[in-house]
């Protein structure tokens, strides 16, 4: 399970170090395998098992629906395997770092069985912006997560 958030650092080759905490997460789902693709202000990074089931999923999507093949042109255009390192680093190919907007100081957010990694500006603005939302407007909840207390 993967989740929690963590300010991290990528150092000028565009490595970034997975927190302690996730490590053997990952490498016992994965071996230290992992994919990344962009999301529309942020990456994604997946377990490779993971990926591989999202992929199946969004694949098996209506390429003649537009919005259905655009997600699949952007989300498998971008898709980049990486791999852990013995120090718990990946490399995030300057393409993805540079759709994502991502500068030295990043957020890495656990989202269950992703993670995703926000430039730490463009993280602070999104969660300001979602705390300064009235909880009864606006947010758009789906209806499959029922009535949410806040």
């Amino acid at each position: 399970m993967i989740r929690g958030a963590s300010k991290i650092a990528l150092d000028a080759k565009g490595r970034m170090a997975i927190p302690s905490r996730y490590r053997d997460a990952v490498t016992s789902r994965s071996g230290g395998k992992l994919v990344a693709t962009v999301d529309r202000e942020c990456l994604l990074i997946y377990p490779e098992p993971d990926w591989e089931e999202f992929e199946r999923n969004l694949m098996a999507m209506p390429n003649v629906n537009p919005v259905a093949r655009g997600l699949q042109q952007i989300m498998m255009g971008y898709a980049t395997d990486i791999r852990m390192d013995a120090h718990g680093r990946v490399l995030i190919p300057k393409d993805l770092r540079d759709v994502a907007g991502l500068g030295r100081r990043a957020m890495l957010l656990g989202q269950r069985h992703r993670f995703e990694l926000w430039d730490e500006d463009r993280w602070n603005a999104k969660r300001d912006e979602w705390f300064a939302t009235d909880p009864g407007e606006g947010l758009g909840l789906p209806a499959e997560l029922g009535t949410l207390t806040f």
